[in-house]
């Protein structure tokens, strides 16, 4: 099943960094249900942009609670290499302490599922999915590995899904629907 906007968003479970020390936590698309969820897919730990939108969505993490979102970052990197590269400090190359945890594709299914895996090289493409409270895929962007993404249009996206309404453009909070 490839993920399609309207549509209920492909089911997947994945190992996460949720729990650091014992890497015990699967999520699967119904821990989310009640919540929208913001689901990005970066290409590889240890590079040079991924770490900016990791710790971007990071310092924003709030911003997205109050909204009754959860973030989830994924890539095809093992949980091992998503726990070393947070523990190792920035000054290091690491990313340091992050607030929603990184998961797990190792077998690339859900990259696939969700139309991001580049097969040739087994990395995922910078993938960005809105999945509201019902389980129903409302929003996704997909670009190339080397263009970073930016965390205050996923809030007013999000933001905008939110009113239910029609959104013209550059609609922007407080501002009145169609």
């Amino acid at each position: 099943m490839l993920a399609k906007v309207s549509q209920k968003a492909p089911d997947f479970s994945m190992s996460t960094t949720k729990n650091l020390d014992e890497l015990d936590h699967l999520a699967r698309l119904s821990d989310y249900c009640g919540k929208w969820l913001i689901m990005f897919f970066y290409p590889m730990d240890f590079t040079f942009v991924c770490p900016t939108e990791i710790r971007g969505f990071n310092s924003r993490l709030e911003e997205f609670k109050k909204m009754n979102a959860e973030v989830l970052g994924v890539s095809t990197d093992s949980i091992f290499s998503h726990r070393a590269w947070i523990k190792t400090p920035p000054t290091a190359g690491g990313l340091g302490e992050i607030r929603y945890p990184l998961a797990s594709d190792i077998t690339k299914q859900v990259a696939r599922d969700y139309g991001v895996l580049l097969e040739e090289k087994g990395v995922a493409l910078r993938g960005l999915f809105i999945i509201d409270p019902e389980g129903v895929l409302r929003y996704q962007v997909i670009t190339d590995e080397n263009i970073g993404r930016s965390v205050d249009e996923t809030l007013r996206v999000l933001q905008a899904l939110q009113t239910g309404g029609l959104c013209p453009i550059d609609w922007h909070p407080g501002d009145r629907t169609l």
